[in-house]
C-alpha cells in the first residue's frame, strides 16, 4: 500500500462516508468550511423543515413608528419610573407639584422597615378577639330596609308664603334635635371594630421639685425606658403652681407614647406579669374612661417594680426614686362600654359600677 493511499473510516452518517483526517497526509488536510458545505448538498426534506422568514427578524408593517404619536394616544399615561424619583426633602403643601411618596413606599424619606416579629397579644386580637366583638355587637340588617324616619328629603330652601316677598328663596331654618333619635350605639360591622390605637406611659415626679430633682427625674426616665423599650421624653411645667412647688419651665414629669410592636409588648407583660402579682388588687375602676373609649388607670411604685426589667436590676435603682406612673390605653372605639369590652377580652380587670 502507498504511503499516500487514504483508508476509508467508519460510516458516521448514513448519507456520507468522509475520510478521517488524521490519516490523510498534511496537504491534503487543509480545506475551509465552505469547501465542506458545498460538498453536503441538502435534500428535499431538509429544505421542507426550514421556516420562510426568521422569528428574530421584524413583522413588515407598511406604517411608520411614531413613538410621539403613540405616547399622545394613550388614554392614561404611564407610570414614572419609581427609581429615578427622588423625593422632596421638605414638604411644600398638597398644591405644589412635586409631591412626596407615601411613607409606605421603600423610597419615602420617612419609610420605616418592620415590623420583622408579631406579637402573641397582637395574633390573639386579629385571630379571636376581633372576629369575637363583631360578633356580639352584630346588629342584621335586611337588604332594602330603611330605618323608622327615613324618606324623600325636606326642601333646601323657602317657597313663597305670602308673608315677606324676603322669604322665598332662602334656605329653611334647621329643626331643633331631630325627627327621628339617633342610635345611642352605632353598629359594630367589620370596618370599625375596636382595636388598640396607642399606649401613653406618664410619670409625675414629685421629688423633680425638691434638691435633688434632677436626679430623680434622670431615674424616672431610665426605669421608664426600661419598661417601655421606647425613650422617654420629658415634661415640662405649663404654669406656677405654689403649693406643690413647681415653675413655669421646670422639667417635672417624663412620658412615653407606644405604638405597634411596642405597644403590645407592654400590653402583654402587664396583663401576663405585673396585673397577676399585685396583690389585693379588685383591678381597674369601672368608672374610668373619657367617654370616648379610652381607659386610664395608675400604678404606684411598689407595683411598677414588678416589670421584670426593673426586678432584676432592683438593686441598681436608687432607693424610694423608683416612680409611679399613669397608663392611659387609647383604643378606636366610641363608647367607653366598647373601649372595656376590648381590655377585658386583652386580659385587663375590671371592678365596681361601670358608667357608660
Amino acid at each position: 500500500m502507498a504511503v499516500h493511499e487514504a483508508r476509508p473510516c467508519l460510516k458516521l452518517f448514513s448519507s456520507h462516508k468522509r475520510t478521517c483526517a488524521f490519516l490523510l497526509p498534511t496537504q491534503h488536510r487543509q480545506r475551509n468550511a465552505s469547501t465542506a458545505a458545498a460538498v453536503a448538498e441538502p435534500t428535499h426534506d431538509d429544505i421542507q423543515e426550514l421556516e420562510p422568514a426568521s422569528s428574530f427578524a421584524p413583522a413588515p408593517s407598511s406604517e411608520p413608528f411614531d413613538p410621539i404619536e403613540r405616547a399622545k394616544s394613550r388614554p392614561k399615561r404611564l407610570p414614572p419610573s419609581r427609581y429615578a424619583f427622588r423625593p422632596p426633602r421638605y414638604y411644600r403643601g398638597p398644591l405644589h407639584p412635586h409631591q412626596p411618596p407615601p411613607r409606605a413606599d421603600p423610597v419615602s424619606r420617612e419609610f420605616i422597615p418592620g415590623p420583622f416579629t408579631l406579637p402573641r397579644l397582637s395574633q390573639t386580637y386579629h385571630s379571636t378577639i376581633a372576629p369575637d366583638l363583631m360578633t356580639l355587637a352584630y346588629q342584621h340588617t335586611p337588604p332594602g330596609h330603611q330605618p323608622a324616619g327615613a324618606g324623600p328629603s325636606p326642601p333646601r330652601l323657602r317657597t313663597w308664603d305670602d308673608s315677606s316677598p324676603y322669604h322665598k328663596g332662602r334656605p329653611t331654618r334647621k329643626p331643633r334635635g331631630g325627627d327621628t333619635l339617633r342610635p345611642l350605639r352605632r353598629p359594630i360591622n367589620f370596618r370599625n371594630v375596636p382595636r388598640l390605637e396607642g399606649v401613653t406611659v406618664h410619670c409625675f415626679v414629685n421629688a423633680a421639685t425638691g434638691p435633688t430633682g434632677s436626679a430623680a427625674l434622670h431615674v424616672a426616665g431610665m426605669a421608664l425606658q426600661a419598661i417601655t423599650g421606647a425613650r422617654a421624653t420629658p415634661i415640662q411645667a405649663r404654669k406656677n403652681i405654689n403649693q406643690w412647688g413647681m415653675r413655669q419651665g421646670k422639667y417635672v414629669a417624663v412620658k412615653a407614647d407606644l405604638k405597634g410592636e411596642e405597644m403590645y409588648n407592654f400590653l402583654g407583660k402587664l396583663v401576663d406579669v405585673v396585673m397577676p402579682r399585685i396583690k389585693e388588687w379588685a383591678g381597674v375602676a369601672g368608672s374610668s374612661g373619657d367617654d370616648s373609649g379610652n381607659i386610664a388607670f395608675g400604678m404606684t411604685p411598689e407595683e411598677v417594680a414588678y416589670f421584670p426589667e426593673i426586678e432584676v436590676n432592683y438593686d441598681s435603682y436608687p432607693p424610694k426614686l423608683i416612680p409611679g406612673c399613669h397608663v392611659i390605653i387609647r383604643t378606636t372605639a366610641a363608647e367607653d362600654r366598647d373601649g372595656r369590652l376590648l381590655l377585658s377580652a386583652l386580659g385587663v380587670p375590671f371592678h365596681g359600677k361601670q358608667i357608660n
